[in-house]
């Protein structure tokens, strides 16, 4: 049977769907379903040994062009797959200087999902709310697995788009009673509390030193330029202080001092990612301490380093990407939500490539008889 026309869950339905089923229950549904698919795509722990089953989802290394003309830009391309179900792509852009140049976002992108059996294109998702969703929810994820428990203030570095969403997955994961703010942008630092929409009295701006003196979760959401990093001293964070690095994604580009990574457990999200562009720049191979798969598939060891001061280097991942295209085609289905529209040049007859064209069209291709 030939397959339904590919959906299109432009930015209308991805707000038809968060409307039908809430902000807080779909950062929980990614949340679910990342725990899921990195839990698949991770190793066992190392003891007792054991034949592992072959992954149910995996990913390329991501790959892409570094723009240096008009201005800095990184346009980025980043696959995955699970196994007999999507092929995803997620094309992505970073451009720090969009939000005042351009009224548009740093981080814009537009994720596709092919059917694996046929290499149909399913669905195209607008992949800029979805990658703001899937960072917080790892971030989220990393910290239910970290954080010292009864941990409830929360410390943002950076009041951009991508701190509103770390606010919300945070939410879902720790108990706040506080939320302590800074940027160097002061617009953004007075409008955060707003743009969150939070309760009255949660968010408070304070100096970068109080935010680093107090707070139990701290997380960096910076555009910090290449080589400019870091944004935070470090020497003051409490002893069993959990840190969410989010800015770092491209060479050079670090948010931390190298002494608190060094004095942290640092928990990539993928090791060879982060060793290419987020903070486990600044390290050897040995400083570097397990990778979120691989502390999802360890019970044991989270345990051991609860308490203890942690670093989650988050450089993002086509996982995360291949959850979220998924999630929302399957939501944009659930509440009927998006637009079918015919992408792919097909017809009746899979072996007659101009099936879709006018038949006088396709007879112009002869020269005219000479007469």
């Amino acid at each position: 049977m030939k397959p339904d026309p590919t959906l299109v869950v432009d930015a209308a339905a991805v707000a038809t769907i968060v409307g039908e089923i809430g902000i807080g229950p779909l950062y929980d549904l990614a949340i679910e379903r990342l725990t899921e698919v990195l839990t698949s795509a991770g190793p066992a722990p190392a003891a007792p040994p054991a034949p592992s089953p072959p992954a149910s989802a995996e990913m390329k290394a991501r790959d892409g062009f570094l723009l240096t003309a008009p201005r800095l830009g990184l346009l980025e391309w980043m696959p995955a797959v699970r196994h007999g179900a999507t092929v995803s792509m997620k094309l992505v852009g970073y451009h720090p200087h969009n939000p005042v140049k351009n009224q548009l976002p740093t981080i814009l992108s537009t994720l596709l999902a092919f059917d694996v059996d046929s290499g149909h294109l399913r669905a195209i998702v607008d992949g800029t709310f979805a990658t703001a969703v899937r960072t917080g929810a790892a971030s989220a994820l990393a910290t239910r697995m970290l954080a010292r428990p009864g941990g409830s203030v929360l410390g943002l570095v950076g009041c951009g788009a991508q701190a509103v969403t770390q606010l919300h997955a945070l939410a879902r994961v720790l108990p706040m009673t506080e939320v302590l703010v800074c940027d160097s942008d002061i617009r953004a630092e007075t409008t955060f509390a707003a743009r969150a929409r939070v309760p009255e009295g949660l968010v408070r701006v304070a100096e970068r030193a109080e935010v680093e003196e107090r707070a139990d979760v701290l997380c960096t959401a910076t555009s910090v330029a290449p080589a400019q990093g870091p944004v935070i001293q470090g020497t003051a964070l409490r002893p069993w202080a959990h840190i969410n690095a989010v800015g770092s994604d491209m060479p050079g580009k670090t948010e931390l001092p190298v002494d608190l990574l060094r004095h942290a457990v640092v928990v990539p999200d993928h090791r060879e990612q982060a060793v290419a562009e987020g903070e486990c720049q600044q390290l050897r191979p040995d400083e570097i301490g397990p990778c979120l798969p691989e502390l999802l598939n360890d019970p044991g060891r989270q345990r051991e380093l609860r308490g203890l001061r942690t670093v989650y280097d988050s450089t993002g991942l086509a996982l995360q990407d291949l959850v979220m295209v998924e999630l929302l085609e399957e939501l944009a289905l659930d509440v009927g939500a998006g637009e079918r529209l015919v992408i792919e040049a097909t017809a009746h007859d899979p072996q007659d490539p101009y099936g879709f064209l006018p038949e006088s069209v396709t007879r112009a291709c002869w020269p005219a008889e000479e007469v």
